[in-house]
């Protein structure tokens, strides 16, 4: 071991362990009380935001003014407070990350910490990368899908040109007797909508993690290129059933979430094999790496 990889502080007895812990969890809880709050102030303007994808897929069936509804005198306070909890979960989320890694840090080695502290940035990266792609692009299409589905006259007029449209020199009589049936109408409520935005963005945030965390474990030396390329084929199916799970119950969110994740699991393998060949070229540095001839290592398998 090298004096460069010397622990910072490995003397401190376990009381002071304790009182640390106990500010920096008064500092992350502190955090996320003081961005719930800023987050409540100005929760109607994030509830309209979350709602865009359902009004413009309303609008883009036809209804110029799209309402909502809620059915209960608290619904809408307790959706503003859940839009308050997430968001400054979101919003604390750096507060609190620092906290654990000012805790976590002094008993890392500083080589260590190099190698942790890039995958600690790209996590929230990928995570927003995640749920912006499920907000601007996934739930939009599942709107339109959702509510396109019930009305049979929306999806003519979106495959057929002019479908309904009345001709000019057209005369236009009266029916002789009422249509008969029930009208389907939409009437969605305000809480429901925003848990399928929300578990939408929650499921491809955590998905857009698989490059972190597949590269950690390469890291760590408990998944090679070579097996995770070995994989795939176990990795697919995994990747279906997770998106099966985790997106609302349509074909078509759950194939844009493989889409998505499954390169990202390509990325996660060349990722790992670059770690593998910097670590085989500091072996060679330094003497330690030993070749082993291609008929040992057939032998051996």
């Amino acid at each position: 071991m090298t004096a460069k990889d010397e622990i910072d502080d490995s003397s401190a007895p376990l009381v002071e362990h304790l009182a640390e812990l106990r500010n920096r969890l008064i500092w992350s809880v502190g955090a996320f009380l003081v961005g719930m709050v800023l987050c409540f102030l100005v929760a109607e303007p994030i509830l309209d935001f979350m709602l865009a994808p359902i009004e413009e897929a309303m609008r883009a069936l036809g209804n110029p003014n799209p309402v909502m509804q809620y059915t209960a005198p608290q619904e809408y306070f307790f959706t503003l407070m859940h839009i308050a909890m997430v968001g400054g979960l979101m919003v604390s989320f750096p507060v609190i990350a620092y906290q654990l890694w000012r805790f976590v840090a002094p008993g890392l080695y500083r080589s260590e910490k190099q190698a942790f502290l890039p995958f600690l940035i790209a996590s929230p990266v990928l995570f927003v990368i995640g749920g912006a792609f499920a907000h601007f692009v996934v739930t939009p299409m599942a709107m339109k899908f959702f509510l396109g589905y019930a009305d049979s006259a929306s999806i003519l007029a979106a495959l057929v040109p002019n479908f309904g449209e009345v001709p000019a020199d057209a005369v236009v009589t009266a029916p002789a007797t009422a249509s008969k049936g029930i009208d389907i109408v939409f009437q969605g409520k305000v809480n429901e909508t925003l848990d399928i935005s929300l578990k939408l963005i929650l499921a491809f945030g955590l998905c857009f993690q698989l490059p972190v965390l597949l590269t950690l474990m390469g890291k760590a030396g408990l998944a090679t290129s070579a097996g995770l390329a070995g994989m795939r084929r176990y990795a697919i199916v995994i990747i279906l059933f997770v998106a099966a799970l985790v997106t609302p119950p349509d074909i078509m969110s759950q194939l844009i979430l493989f889409s998505c994740v499954y390169p990202l699991y390509e990325v996660s393998i060349f990722l790992v094999r670059r770690i593998e060949k910097t670590r085989e070229a500091e072996l060679r540095a330094e003497g330690l790496w030993v070749d082993i001839p291609d008929d040992e290592g057939a032998a051996e398998k």
